[in-house]
């Protein structure tokens, strides 16, 4: 089955998000059927904000080394492009295209002084000069635009992500992202709005993988949560080890 055909089975396609190669061989190892890479983590890993602080050449190196060390399919979080060019942004996909990768996720917002949100159709036009760029080259790969209207607190969530999602649904989306969305009668909404394949993130208080089934989610994420809960842990037994001055935590 090739991603994209995961986003159509029965039960929707939980994507491991990995930060390096350890992560990702802990994916395979546990049954996953795709990974998805977490900017967050990988920025943070180097000492860097989310929200394209890295340069994209960083967040390269990482897939490469991700890509050539498992079977699964792959897909990277772009965040914004790494640009606001449709011919650099089309050429950062073709290079992570070359080491494999089968998806992009790509978000419609970027971190200035605080993050917010792009002009809904200068964004979507991006999409399609992308689009056009890669069909020229006979490159396919699923692109999940993420649309942050949720995860940016917008005053009218629902009005402002089905606007943009008619867009970007015209504009040759493959799926859209809706981080941030946690309430059932939001994500049937969301859902229901449109014929492409609707990804979520894991939040505390998003409904369990059933119900989001149930409700027509095709994807359901983790974000950068896994990776900070692994740093908390870290930092709980580095705690222990000095207040018991002995090992005997770790083991």
């Amino acid at each position: 089955m090739n991603f994209k055909e995961l986003h159509n089975q029965k039960t929707p396609l939980l994507l491991g998000n990995v930060w390096d190669v350890p992560s990702t061989k802990t994916a395979e190892k546990l049954g996953f059927q795709a990974i998805g890479t977490s900017s967050a983590a990988i920025a943070s890993l180097l000492g860097y904000h989310d929200g394209e602080e890295m340069r994209f050449s960083e967040l390269a190196y990482f897939v490469k080394r991700i890509a050539a060390n498992t079977h699964l399919p792959v897909s990277v979080d772009l965040e914004s492009g790494y640009s606001r060019d449709p011919k650099i942004i089309a050429q950062h996909i073709k290079e992570l295209v070359d080491f494999g990768v089968v998806g992009i996720n790509i978000e419609d917002s970027i971190s200035t002084d605080t993050r917010i949100l792009l002009d809904a159709d200068v964004f979507a036009n991006t999409i399609i000069a992308v689009n056009s760029i890669l069909a020229q080259e006979n490159i396919d790969i699923f692109l999940n635009v993420r649309t942050d209207g949720f995860l940016l607190g917008d005053p009218n969530p629902i009005t402002t992500t089905k606007n943009r999602i008619q867009l970007y649904e015209a504009a040759g989306a493959d799926g859209i992202f809706t981080p941030c969305i946690e309430q059932e009668s939001d994500i049937k909404e969301i859902v229901t709005c449109t014929r492409l394949p609707v990804n979520v993130m894991c939040r505390p208080d998003l409904p369990d993988f059933e119900t989001l089934s149930n409700l027509g989610v095709r994807r359901i994420s983790m974000g950068n949560f896994l990776f900070d809960k692994m740093y908390g842990q870290l930092e709980i037994t580095a705690k222990e080890v000095i207040e018991q001055q002995s090992f005997q935590s770790i083991f």
